[in-house]
């Protein structure tokens, strides 16, 4: 069976990235970052609430984390929902005993099922971040660019009639956008998203509607990634969380300002047996000069501020 001669074109074959969301560009040879106060490192906790619906449709993937077992599945379910009524509170009580912001990012779910929480949450020194609708309604590339505005749109109006806030930051469930999400988020009056996680600074991305920002959240030493996903232990995050920080703040003083970012999911940190890690880490990062905590929304404006608009 012979391949026809068209097999191997690609139109989009040629250096560089094979999108034009953004240009290939190396860390190191970047502008040096100045953060406020001539710090060398910024501290961006974010505290993640999230809603699992009893009746999940799972379509057209399961975001992690989603209910597995038949319903009504109130194992997960309940586990899930530790975070929203426990969970939450002990990251908190944390974050106001060492005096730290943080970007709560939260799905619109929340606010309409626990006006409670979102009270509780504006005595806080928190922004909040949307987290979407649910984690049952994820973003994909097929979906129809109209109902996906839709989501987007009502996830940022919800949550801003709640908080009284100008919701500019934004977290996909299970961090999956489609081709379209960056251009409906800058349309929808949002300046930076946490989904992609190529990079220890914000950059730049080119939308319909001007640059909208990645901002760093990292991933692979996300807690429910290291803790659930790969397995290991809450010592171990807390070891590898440590070590990302070193390594960032040895590089800041060569290389300029560096984002440590510290994603929290409520029902995954806020149990008893590894909150205690949560404050062992966060105190081994404030026991170093030069770290200045922030939100993502300060730590942006900064970066924005000191780089130039629209710099990679």
């Amino acid at each position: 069976m012979s391949l026809s001669k068209d097999y191997l074109n690609y139109p989009w074959r040629r250096h560089g990235m094979d999108h034009e969301r953004y240009a290939w560009s190396d860390l190191f040879q970047r502008k040096p970052v100045q953060w406020p106060g001539g710090a060398r490192v910024a501290l961006w906790v974010t505290p993640m609430l999230q809603w699992f619906p009893l009746d999940m449709k799972g379509k057209p993937f399961r975001a992690p984390g989603g209910l597995t077992m038949p319903f009504p599945d109130f194992r997960h379910y309940t586990n899930r929902d530790y975070g929203n009524r426990v969970g939450i509170f002990r990251i908190l009580k944390v974050l106001d005993d060492l005096k730290l912001p943080s970007s709560v990012a939260l799905n619109a779910a929340i606010a309409e099922r626990y006006p409670a929480l979102i009270d509780a949450l504006l005595r806080h020194d928190v922004e909040f971040i949307a987290h979407g609708k649910d984690m049952d309604h994820v973003h994909y590339t097929g979906m129809p660019r109209e109902e996906e505005d839709a989501l987007i749109r009502g996830a940022l109006e919800t949550l801003r009639k709640a908080t009284g806030r100008g919701v500019t930051g934004w977290l996909s469930p299970g961090r999956a956008q489609s081709a379209d999400t960056p251009d409906l988020l800058a349309a929808n009056g949002v300046a930076y998203s946490c989904d992609w996680a190529n990079d220890d600074l914000p950059y730049a991305m080119n939308t319909a509607r001007g640059p909208h920002y990645a901002m760093p959240l990292a991933y692979e030493t996300d807690d429910r990634v290291v803790m659930l996903d790969l397995h290991q232990s809450e010592d171990e995050w807390a070891r590898q969380v440590k070590d990302r920080f070193d390594v960032l703040y040895r590089e800041s003083a060569e290389y300029g300002g560096r984002v440590m970012s510290i994603p929290l999911h409520a029902w995954v940190s806020g149990v008893p047996y590894r909150i205690g890690k949560v404050r062992e880490v966060l105190e081994y990062i404030l026991g170093h000069g030069g770290v200045w905590a922030a939100t993502g929304a300060d730590i942006l404006a900064a970066f924005v501020a000191g780089q130039g608009e629209g710099n990679a």
